[in-house]
Protein backbone atom coordinates (compact mmCIF):
# COMPACT_ATOMS: atom_id res chain seq x y z
CA UNK A 1 0.00 0.00 0.00
CA UNK A 2 0.72 3.74 -0.91
CA UNK A 3 1.82 5.31 2.11
CA UNK A 4 2.59 8.97 0.22
CA UNK A 5 -0.17 10.43 1.82
CA UNK A 6 1.54 10.14 5.83
CA UNK A 7 4.70 12.23 4.38
CA UNK A 8 1.86 14.89 3.20
CA UNK A 9 1.89 18.15 5.50
CA UNK A 10 -1.64 20.11 4.48
CA UNK A 11 -1.55 23.52 4.93
CA UNK A 12 -4.98 23.81 6.12
CA UNK A 13 -6.11 21.74 9.38
CA UNK A 14 -7.48 18.27 8.22
CA UNK A 15 -8.81 14.61 10.41
CA UNK A 16 -7.78 12.31 7.31
CA UNK A 17 -4.71 12.99 5.59
CA UNK A 18 -5.24 10.72 2.76
CA UNK A 19 -8.45 12.22 2.02
CA UNK A 20 -7.06 15.71 2.15
CA UNK A 21 -4.24 14.96 0.17
CA UNK A 22 -6.48 13.41 -2.70
CA UNK A 23 -9.10 16.71 -2.17
CA UNK A 24 -5.99 18.80 -2.79
CA UNK A 25 -4.56 17.23 -5.75
CA UNK A 26 -7.76 16.92 -7.92
CA UNK A 27 -7.80 20.46 -6.84
CA UNK A 28 -4.35 21.46 -7.81
CA UNK A 29 -5.48 19.36 -11.42
CA UNK A 30 -8.12 21.58 -11.71
CA UNK A 31 -6.61 24.75 -11.59
CA UNK A 32 -3.72 23.45 -14.51
CA UNK A 33 -6.19 22.09 -16.63
CA UNK A 34 -8.00 25.76 -15.99
CA UNK A 35 -4.65 27.33 -16.61
CA UNK A 36 -3.73 25.50 -19.64
CA UNK A 37 -7.00 26.34 -21.30
CA UNK A 38 -7.21 30.24 -20.02
CA UNK A 39 -7.57 32.25 -22.84
CA UNK A 40 -5.47 35.66 -23.25
CA UNK A 41 -7.51 39.02 -21.81
CA UNK A 42 -5.07 40.96 -24.71
CA UNK A 43 -5.55 39.08 -27.83
CA UNK A 44 -2.03 39.05 -29.53
CA UNK A 45 -2.94 36.44 -32.42
CA UNK A 46 -2.51 37.91 -36.09
CA UNK A 47 -5.75 40.05 -37.41
CA UNK A 48 -7.59 37.81 -39.78
CA UNK A 49 -6.72 37.18 -43.11
CA UNK A 50 -9.78 38.10 -45.84
CA UNK A 51 -9.84 36.85 -49.27
CA UNK A 52 -10.85 40.14 -51.02
CA UNK A 53 -7.17 41.68 -49.68
CA UNK A 54 -5.39 38.48 -50.90
CA UNK A 55 -6.85 37.90 -54.24
CA UNK A 56 -7.67 40.97 -55.61
CA UNK A 57 -10.19 40.55 -58.28
CA UNK A 58 -10.69 44.04 -59.63
CA UNK A 59 -6.73 44.12 -60.19
CA UNK A 60 -6.55 41.19 -62.22
CA UNK A 61 -9.48 42.22 -64.68
CA UNK A 62 -8.19 45.30 -65.31
CA UNK A 63 -4.80 43.55 -66.16
CA UNK A 64 -6.84 41.31 -68.33
CA UNK A 65 -8.54 44.44 -70.15
CA UNK A 66 -5.10 46.20 -70.39
CA UNK A 67 -3.45 42.69 -71.82
CA UNK A 68 -6.77 42.40 -74.02
CA UNK A 69 -6.60 46.07 -75.40
CA UNK A 70 -2.77 45.49 -75.95
CA UNK A 71 -3.65 42.42 -78.13
CA UNK A 72 -6.13 44.06 -80.01
CA UNK A 73 -4.20 46.94 -80.81
CA UNK A 74 -1.54 44.25 -82.19
CA UNK A 75 -3.66 42.45 -83.84
CA UNK A 76 -4.87 45.54 -85.94
CA UNK A 77 -1.05 47.30 -86.60
CA UNK A 78 -0.82 43.28 -87.52
CA UNK A 79 -3.70 43.46 -89.93
CA UNK A 80 -2.47 46.88 -91.28
CA UNK A 81 0.99 46.00 -92.10
CA UNK A 82 -0.02 42.77 -93.81
CA UNK A 83 -2.54 44.73 -95.74
CA UNK A 84 0.77 47.19 -96.32
CA UNK A 85 2.76 44.39 -97.61
CA UNK A 86 0.02 42.69 -100.03
CA UNK A 87 -0.06 45.97 -101.49
CA UNK A 88 1.99 48.74 -102.94
CA UNK A 89 1.09 50.68 -99.50
CA UNK A 90 0.17 54.03 -101.02
CA UNK A 91 -0.76 57.00 -99.01
CA UNK A 92 -4.18 57.94 -98.87
CA UNK A 93 -4.29 61.87 -98.77
CA UNK A 94 -7.90 62.99 -99.67
CA UNK A 95 -9.50 64.60 -96.94
CA UNK A 96 -13.05 64.60 -97.48
CA UNK A 97 -14.14 66.09 -94.22
CA UNK A 98 -16.26 69.04 -94.43
CA UNK A 99 -15.76 71.89 -91.81
CA UNK A 100 -18.81 72.27 -89.96
CA UNK A 101 -19.31 74.96 -87.27
CA UNK A 102 -20.00 73.46 -83.17
CA UNK A 103 -22.08 76.29 -82.80
CA UNK A 104 -23.79 77.02 -86.31
CA UNK A 105 -26.77 76.63 -84.82
CA UNK A 106 -26.34 79.08 -81.62
CA UNK A 107 -25.49 81.35 -83.75
CA UNK A 108 -28.44 81.38 -86.35
CA UNK A 109 -30.60 81.25 -83.14
CA UNK A 110 -28.82 84.60 -81.66
CA UNK A 111 -28.93 86.45 -85.17
CA UNK A 112 -32.65 85.53 -85.69
CA UNK A 113 -33.57 87.08 -81.93
CA UNK A 114 -31.23 90.08 -82.80
CA UNK A 115 -33.49 90.59 -86.30
CA UNK A 116 -36.36 90.33 -84.32
CA UNK A 117 -35.19 92.89 -81.79
CA UNK A 118 -34.07 95.07 -84.62
CA UNK A 119 -37.39 94.66 -86.63
CA UNK A 120 -39.32 95.46 -83.16
CA UNK A 121 -37.31 98.63 -82.31
CA UNK A 122 -37.77 99.84 -86.30
CA UNK A 123 -41.66 99.44 -85.84
CA UNK A 124 -41.08 101.81 -82.72
CA UNK A 125 -38.97 104.08 -84.56
CA UNK A 126 -40.83 104.82 -88.21
CA UNK A 127 -43.98 106.03 -86.78
CA UNK A 128 -42.81 108.58 -84.68
CA UNK A 129 -42.65 112.41 -85.62
CA UNK A 130 -39.74 114.03 -85.86
CA UNK A 131 -39.17 116.04 -82.66
CA UNK A 132 -37.29 118.65 -84.24
CA UNK A 133 -38.66 121.11 -87.36
CA UNK A 134 -36.09 121.28 -90.17
CA UNK A 135 -37.26 123.61 -91.87
CA UNK A 136 -37.45 126.01 -89.33
CA UNK A 137 -33.83 125.36 -88.82
CA UNK A 138 -33.11 126.39 -92.53
CA UNK A 139 -35.59 129.84 -92.39
CA UNK A 140 -33.54 130.58 -89.43
CA UNK A 141 -30.34 129.86 -90.99
CA UNK A 142 -31.31 132.17 -93.85
CA UNK A 143 -31.58 134.99 -91.98
CA UNK A 144 -28.82 134.56 -89.99
CA UNK A 145 -26.45 133.88 -93.30
CA UNK A 146 -28.17 137.65 -94.05
CA UNK A 147 -27.53 139.17 -90.79
CA UNK A 148 -23.70 138.10 -91.18
CA UNK A 149 -23.56 139.37 -94.45
CA UNK A 150 -25.02 142.33 -93.38
CA UNK A 151 -22.61 143.00 -90.65
CA UNK A 152 -19.32 141.59 -92.39
CA UNK A 153 -16.16 143.27 -93.10
CA UNK A 154 -15.66 141.94 -96.61
CA UNK A 155 -18.73 140.61 -98.91
CA UNK A 156 -19.11 137.14 -98.71
CA UNK A 157 -17.96 136.59 -102.34
CA UNK A 158 -14.49 138.03 -101.18
CA UNK A 159 -14.58 135.82 -98.20
CA UNK A 160 -14.97 132.78 -100.31
CA UNK A 161 -12.80 133.81 -103.40
CA UNK A 162 -9.83 135.63 -101.09
CA UNK A 163 -7.53 133.07 -101.90
CA UNK A 164 -7.72 133.00 -105.63
CA UNK A 165 -7.68 136.57 -105.76
CA UNK A 166 -4.57 136.93 -103.33
CA UNK A 167 -3.09 134.51 -106.08
CA UNK A 168 -3.96 136.27 -108.93
CA UNK A 169 -2.17 139.14 -107.04
CA UNK A 170 0.57 137.83 -106.49
CA UNK A 171 1.42 136.41 -109.80
CA UNK A 172 0.44 139.99 -111.40
CA UNK A 173 3.47 141.32 -109.02
CA UNK A 174 5.27 138.67 -110.38
CA UNK A 175 4.64 139.08 -113.46
CA UNK A 176 5.33 143.04 -113.33
CA UNK A 177 8.49 142.89 -111.22
CA UNK A 178 10.02 140.20 -114.69
CA UNK A 179 8.99 142.87 -116.91
CA UNK A 180 10.87 145.43 -114.97
CA UNK A 181 13.85 143.69 -115.10
CA UNK A 182 13.74 142.55 -118.53
CA UNK A 183 13.95 146.38 -119.60
CA UNK A 184 16.25 147.63 -116.92
CA UNK A 185 18.70 144.50 -118.17
CA UNK A 186 18.29 145.57 -121.86
CA UNK A 187 18.78 149.29 -121.15
CA UNK A 188 21.98 148.72 -119.31
CA UNK A 189 23.62 145.94 -121.56
CA UNK A 190 23.35 148.17 -124.49
CA UNK A 191 26.52 150.65 -124.81
CA UNK A 192 25.52 154.08 -125.26
CA UNK A 193 26.62 155.98 -128.24
CA UNK A 194 27.97 160.26 -127.50
CA UNK A 195 28.35 161.87 -130.52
Amino acid sequence: MNDHHRAYQPITPANNKLLKKRWDQSRFDTHRRKVQNAKPVIDNNPPKIYMHLVLKLKKLQMEEERLATIERDNRLLLEKMAHIMRTRGRVDNRNNYEQKSLNKTKRQRELLIITHENQAILKRIVPKEPHYNHIKWEDEWRINKKYMANIAKYPIWYENNRDELLQKQRMQQNSKKRSVKSITGSSLGKPSVVC
